[in-house]
């Protein structure tokens, strides 16, 4: 039951982290690499991450500076910039492309909000995926006879509270988003 246990939680974690790199592309107001990370360039034919092909750094809350290190590729990162819609206008200087992050609206602000809401039900509804898993998991084990009826009522429990634990995770992240969103 220990193997069950541990699958669950650890799956929970994955959807719980997953949930973390959903936001992180959510636009705030202020820079951040996480914006820019599923960006790939048209490297001599084949598409490459940004991080691969430039230096990414954020030298000011509102700028990103994204530095080739071959002048060649400018042209391509300013491309891939402009296909990644991120509403991003990118500004190059001939060395370093520059991503100024303009101040949200309210009304975008109000409407990321809603976005970092569906993706919390999203994670949410993967979290009771996988405690309908486990709970499965341990019903075989009681139908197998490996573990006790009580057993498998104390797994079901400790199930659930994994799922509460990190359905709460989720509901904490998801304000702490919202109130960074929600500042000037």
């Amino acid at each position: 039951m220990n193997e069950v246990m541990k699958d669950v939680e650890k799956r929970m974690i994955g959807a719980v982290e997953a949930y973390q790199a959903e936001l992180a592309k959510l636009r705030t107001g202020r820079a951040s690499l996480a914006l820019v990370d599923g960006i790939t360039v048209d490297y001599y034919g084949s598409q490459t991450p940004l991080s691969q092909v430039a230096a990414l750094s954020v030298p000011d809350p509102t700028t990103i500076a994204i530095a080739p290190w071959e002048p060649k590729v400018l042209a391509e990162v300013e491309k891939a910039i402009l296909r990644s819609n991120l509403g991003l206008t990118p500004n190059n200087d001939g060395k370093v492309v520059r991503l100024n992050i303009p101040a949200l609206t309210e009304e975008r602000r109000k409407e990321l909000a809603k976005v970092a809401h569906e993706v919390a039900e999203t994670s949410r509804n993967e979290i009771r995926q996988i405690r309908r898993d486990g709970n499965d998991s341990v019903k075989k084990m009681e139908g197998a006879k490996e573990i006790s009826e009580d057993q498998m009522h104390d797994g079901q429990d400790q199930v659930q509270k994994l799922t509460d634990t990190y359905i709460e995770k989720i509901n904490s992240i998801l304000k702490k988003k919202e109130t960074e969103m929600m500042e000037v």
